[in-house]
């Protein structure tokens, strides 16, 4: 996809189609008015038919309209005038999208620049180009017979010279992230016969080649020498290697502590021994969307080379039944020295993360997030719209709450109170794996806690937000733009 910026006259220009404006209650933006009168009234006169009233994503196409070069214009409704944001910004894109005869290949519009209450132009030229990527996106599946790509080619943004150079920033920013969640989407749909923790690794290792990364891919034997023993734990029943991932994205001053993501890359989950129902088990390949979310933000990083200092962390296997797997009743002990008995062994991806929590102390941090599949608990509470959020400091989780705001990614904060800690006891270890049914994406969030007491940290449960099921059954990528978001404003501060 290219994204470029035209100054000239629209109505002169030479594209496939112009995407114009309409608020609601058939109100016409400053291109409408514009086009208006150099067509002799003619989108006044299409908006009188009352074919279009101006709601969000709605739109209604006219054809070889007189005074306009263009041979289309598709009038696209933006909802009520003074409640126009990014998020209506975002839905009216995906509704002109979607509303494009097969044959257009190019298109232009200014729908980047009509004004959003406290939000700079560079913002809304990046939602835009981030949701074209987002809607033209193509499920990368295994089949003989390829899909065709999408017919969309170009965008072209129309502004004015003064707003010239924010709207070329937020594109460019707007692309970087599209990539990024686009990466995280291919990523998440591969089958889990192919994308195995080996290769969630050389993925990481190409990453680093392609934008200049440092990279480690840690095999078994490492794994064992630096006594994730909860880790390995999971891994124990699957003849598929565990790898640990460290991604290093080195842009910032060398006195800047590192942000650190941490992604369960649970490759296929099975539950283990605590088998899950076979109903819907394929989805289980997405238990690997943490890992891919975090290949997605360093994906963005690499484009955008922020000047930041960011780590990520990739515990990555297979949760398998076998001889060899971890048993309920089974004591783990962490890298922490913590231990752990395992009461259920589908409650796998917090065995792996918290090693990696441990893990994450040596860089000193300013903060860690992970981001997991977690809980079924987190979709029973939150549905599939905003992802969990848990943390052990106020400034970064409304950081956090802040950035999924601005990208259109929300996250809820949900309690993480000291009330909830004694569901987790043990009579044998210093805790158990699991809290009970009560609020347990709460007590899932507690276990993680007890591994993040030396710095700031937060935790997203993506359980419901990472994939979709159904007919749009796929990875979305999510929280890819939440993460970037916030580290695009870490690296405004």
């Amino acid at each position: 996809m290219e994204f470029s910026i035209k100054t000239s006259a629209p109505e002169k220009l030479r594209t496939d189609c112009l995407l114009v404006g309409i608020y609601e209650g058939r109100k016409l933006t400053d291109l409408a008015k514009a086009l208006d009168a150099v067509s002799d009234k003619a989108i006044s006169l299409a908006l009188k038919s009352g074919d279009l009233e101006g709601k969000a994503g709605t739109t209604l196409m006219l054809r070889q309209v007189a005074g306009i070069s263009a041979p289309r214009v598709l009038l696209v409704g933006l909802g009520k005038a003074d409640a126009w944001s990014l998020k209506s910004l975002r839905t009216s894109v995906r509704g002109a999208l979607k509303a494009l005869p097969a044959g257009v290949q190019q298109v232009a519009t200014d729908l980047a620049v009509l004004p959003i209450k406290k939000t700079p132009i560079k913002h809304s030229a990046a939602a835009l180009a981030e949701t074209v990527l987002e809607a033209t996106y193509q499920v990368n599946a295994i089949k003989a017979q390829a899909a065709e790509p999408h017919p969309l080619q170009q965008v072209t943004v129309l502004v004015d010279k003064a707003a010239q150079s924010d709207a070329e920033a937020g594109l460019i920013q707007g692309q970087g992230l599209g990539l990024g969640v686009a990466y995280a989407r291919d990523l998440g749909n591969l089958p889990p016969n192919i994308c195995t923790p080996s290769y969630l690794g050389k993925q990481a290792e190409k990453l680093a080649k392609d934008y200049g990364f440092k990279v480690e891919v840690l095999e078994q034997a490492a794994i064992e020498k630096l006594q994730m023993g909860s880790f390995l734990g999971v891994t124990r029943g699957s003849e598929e290697p565990p790898r640990f991932i460290v991604l290093q994205h080195l842009h910032g001053k060398k006195s800047q502590k590192p942000v650190v993501l941490v992604g369960k890359g649970i490759t296929f989950d099975t539950g283990g021994i605590s088998l899950k129902p076979g109903a819907d088990m394929d989805e289980m390949k997405y238990d690997m969307c943490g890992a891919a979310s975090v290949l997605g933000v360093f994906k963005a990083l690499g484009e955008l080379k922020l000047p930041l200092n960011v780590v990520g962390l990739i515990p990555t296997c297979e949760n398998m039944p076998s001889g060899r797997a971890t048993k309920p009743g089974d004591i783990l002990t962490s890298m922490s020295g913590q231990t752990i008995e395992v009461l259920n062994t589908d409650a796998e991806g917090r065995l792996i993360l918290c090693d990696a929590l441990t893990y994450a102390e040596r860089f000193e941090p300013a903060a860690v997030i992970d981001i997991a599949t977690l809980t079924g608990a987190c979709v029973i509470a939150l549905g599939h719209h905003v992802s969990g959020l848990f943390a052990n400091n106020d400034a970064l989780a409304n950081a956090l709450l802040a950035a999924g705001e601005q990208s259109g990614d929300r996250a809820w904060q949900m309690p993480l109170l000291d009330d909830y800690q004694p569901q987790l006891d043990s009579n044998f270890a210093d805790m158990a794996n699991i809290g009970g049914r009560a609020a347990g994406s709460i007590t899932a969030a507690c276990f993680l806690s007890r591994f993040a007491k030396n710095y700031d940290w937060a935790h997203l449960d993506i359980a419901g937000t990472a994939w979709k099921s159904g007919k749009e059954k796929g990875g979305t990528g999510r929280p890819v733009p939440l993460l970037l978001t916030y580290l695009l404003a870490q690296s405004a501060a």
